[in-house]
């Protein structure tokens, strides 16, 4: 390797310990100048002003989680429709019906889902 390969990661490296050195720095000094005198009130866990009530390790319900993966899968899916759009008019006829299958495995997917009742909050 040249020298001039490795001179162009110098800022690279100079940066990253300028940064450890940074976030170092920080650290200490607020350790030394902060106050730390636990209290009962700074403790107790913050939830947007509200009083926690009840245990913190309470389950949350299955479905809840459920709903969280189908709307990120449908969102990462819905994301592939950009690219689809910016090449729609090169592709032509073919491109269109590549989609149209695209779009009827996902509607497939939500009919199941929904007949599953998945997306039923009622339960």
């Amino acid at each position: 390797m040249s020298s001039n390969y490795l001179d162009s990661y110098g800022p690279l490296l100079l940066m990253f310990i300028l940064a450890a050195f940074t976030a170092g720095a920080l650290i200490t000094v607020s350790a030394l100048v902060g106050r730390h005198k636990p209290t009962r009130e700074k403790d107790t866990p913050y939830e947007c002003g509200v009083q926690p009530t009840g245990d913190a390790r309470h389950p949350f319900s299955v479905h809840f989680y459920m709903v969280a993966l189908i709307f990120i899968l449908f969102d990462i899916e819905a994301i592939f429709l950009y690219p689809w759009a910016l090449v729609y008019h090169d592709l032509k006829v073919f491109g269109f019906v590549e989609m149209l299958l695209y779009i009827m495995v996902l509607l497939v997917g939500y009919i199941y889902l929904w007949k599953k009742g998945a997306l039923d909050w009622d339960k």
